[in-house]
C-alpha cells in the first residue's frame, strides 16, 4: 500500500457537527482497504473562488495508506457525495517530506544554538 494525501473541503453549514461528514470520509478510506495514518482539522477558511455558491469551506487533512485499486472508488464516491465541496488525493512525495523534516531539524539545532 501506497501513502497518500487526502484534502477534503466540507461543507460550511456542517461545521457544528464536523463528526458526521468526517465519519463518512473514515468509513470510506477504511472500507475499501486503507488506513488513516494522521487527521488534521485546519478549520474555516476563505476560498480562493466560489464552489458551489459557497465562499466558505472547512479543510481536512488525512494521510492514508490505500491500495491501487481504492483510489477510483473513493474518487467516484467522494465526487457524489454532497457534504463535500471538493478534494484533492495525491501520492505522497518522499523526496519532499524528507527534505522538509530535516530542514525543520536543522532550524531548530540552530535554534538551540542561538539561545546558548
Amino acid at each position: 500500500m501506497k501513502e497518500y494525501e487526502l484534502t477534503v473541503l466540507i461543507h460550511p453549514d456542517l461545521e457544528t457537527d464536523l463528526e458526521t461528514p468526517l465519519a463518512k470520509v473514515r468509513s470510506l478510506v477504511t472500507t475499501h482497504g486503507g488506513s488513516i495514518i494522521k487527521e488534521d482539522v485546519w478549520g474555516k477558511k476563505k476560498l480562493a473562488y466560489r464552489i458551489k455558491k459557497e465562499d466558505f469551506a472547512v479543510y481536512v487533512y488525512f494521510d492514508v495508506k490505500l491500495p491501487a485499486d481504492a483510489l477510483l472508488k473513493i474518487s467516484n464516491t467522494l465526487n457524489i457525495t454532497d457534504e463535500v465541496l471538493r478534494y484533492l488525493l495525491v501520492t505522497v512525495d518522499e523526496k519532499g517530506r524528507a527534505a522538509l523534516e530535516e530542514a525543520k531539524a536543522n532550524a531548530s539545532e540552530n535554534d538551540v544554538k542561538e539561545e546558548e
